[in-house]
């Protein structure tokens, strides 16, 4: 299984948020959706997402823009927020509803704007690889998935919530692969050009439960330690140890999310000692035990 594949295993949207917006300028929505990870697109006309933090990004005609907590889509980003839109009514208060899951003052209105949000379902694992906002140009390989969920999105019909769940699915996994395939992805992800870090990254991702050690590492993919410890640092950006820290809690976060299995049954799976290990380090990261979030 590829690292893509590995980040997506377990993601599956369960009552997927879909809305769509007509929108006259100047606009501008505040979505306030406590939501691990939604996606937009302009269907017609283009805007800009603007994150909580960060520089506001462009998002061009029927891009798609992956998104970590709130954010604002607009016009401009200058343009002050003048609707929010929450997971109970993906239109916004006071606006008219045009179609199923659609509003706005007309249906001819210049732009159209097409977001779905995961009310959870999100894998920790896949959340630690995203920056806050990512944008996956409009590709002509994928020309009808957009128009497909818009359409969707703007009918009422048997069993939809599960076709719309499924094609959140598939907008977030055309949307990842084609990213992961831009220089902007995590060097982890893709071939990092020093065969002996992505034989090392392998063996992590394989087997997260080993007693790794820099030392092992470097004898399995040929070096020194040295100098294994700094071409791995070089090209994923931080030191193997702590790349595997970070890893092995997340799968921590995921199995407490997804599975029955006890503290201790979860810490051996992912290579820590005993319950008290994971608990220490867990917290340390999170801030939280892994009771406390098998809680949320």
């Amino acid at each position: 299984m590829d690292v893509l594949a590995r980040l997506l295993d377990g993601v599956r949207a369960r009552g997927a948020v879909f809305g769509q917006a007509v929108l006259d300028p100047p606009w501008s929505l505040r979505f306030s959706l406590d939501v691990p990870l939604s996606l937009v697109t302009m269907v017609r006309e283009h805007g800009w997402v603007v994150p909580d933090t960060g520089a506001p990004v462009p998002l061009g005609t029927r891009d798609v823009a992956v998104v970590r907590g709130p954010f604002t889509v607009a016009d401009d980003p200058a343009t002050p927020p003048g609707q929010v839109v929450t997971p109970a009514d993906y239109c916004a208060p006071g606006a008219r509803r045009l179609a199923a899951r659609t509003c706005g003052e007309r249906p001819d209105g210049p732009a159209l704007l097409l977001g779905g949000a995961y009310d959870g379902g999100v894998s920790e694992r896949l959340l630690r690889a995203l920056p806050e906002v990512l944008v996956v140009p409009a590709d002509d390989r994928r020309p009808g998935l957009v128009d497909l969920v818009s359409m969707e999105v703007s009918e009422d019909a048997p069993g939809q919530q599960v076709v719309l769940d499924r094609l959140l699915d598939v907008m977030l996994g055309a949307a990842l692969r084609a990213w992961f395939d831009q220089p902007g992805a995590p060097s982890w992800y893709r071939a990092t050009g020093d065969p002996a870090v992505d034989r090392a990254l392998g063996l992590l991702h394989d087997d997260p439960a080993h007693p790794w050690t820099v030392t092992e590492l470097a004898a399995r993919t040929g070096l020194s330690r040295a100098a294994f410890a700094r071409r791995f640092t070089t090209a994923v950006g931080e030191p193997p140890m702590r790349y595997l820290t970070g890893w092995r809690l997340a799968l921590a976060a995921d199995l407490l999310r997804g599975s029955d299995a006890t503290v201790a049954g979860i810490a051996r799976r992912v290579g820590y000692a005993n319950a008290f290990a994971l608990s220490v380090a867990f917290k340390r990261v999170h801030g939280i035990t892994p009771s406390e979030r098998r809680r949320i």
